[in-house]
């Protein structure tokens, strides 16, 4: 895949994530933020079945090769899907996103530092440091002045 191509599918997970965000916080508002985490899995879980039946099951035979952390995603899927569902109705769109994303870039950047879970180690440098400052400053304005 090219640069352009990747990056373009990152936008449109970057779309997806924020539209979900919003009609989770409907549904969470209407009917509970457990039940609106179970409706989303239970259709996702629906189309990723239908696909994965289409293509005969893809690369599941290599299940014994992913490392015990990887299964974990799943409870982190509930926890991301959750707190999302629960924090837009009541911060909006863009300040729960606001916290959301910059907890994903500290974390991230713990991450690629010590190359945790199996990521290459990209040590933590000043103008990483300096853009974590900018994006707190951000968190700060969006969630106080937003």
């Amino acid at each position: 895949m090219t640069d352009f191509t990747v990056l373009l599918v990152a936008v449109i997970g970057g779309v997806a994530i924020t539209l979900q965000g919003q009609f989770m916080g409907v549904m969470d508002q209407r009917l509970g933020t457990k039940e609106s985490v179970f409706i989303t899995y239970v259709i996702g879980g629906i189309f990723i079945s239908l696909i994965l039946l289409a293509t005969r099951l893809g690369n599941l035979k290599a299940i014994r090769l992913v490392p015990w952390y990887g299964y974990t995603s799943g409870l982190l899927g509930l926890v991301i899907v959750g707190s999302i569902s629960y924090a837009v109705p009541r911060l909006g769109v863009s300040r729960a996103f606001t916290v959301l994303v910059a907890a994903q870039f500290f974390v991230a950047v713990v991450i690629d530092h010590y190359g945790l879970f199996s990521a290459a180690v990209q040590p933590v440098t000043g103008p990483r440091l300096l853009g974590l400052g900018l994006i707190s400053a951000g968190v700060w304005l969006v969630v106080r002045h937003g």
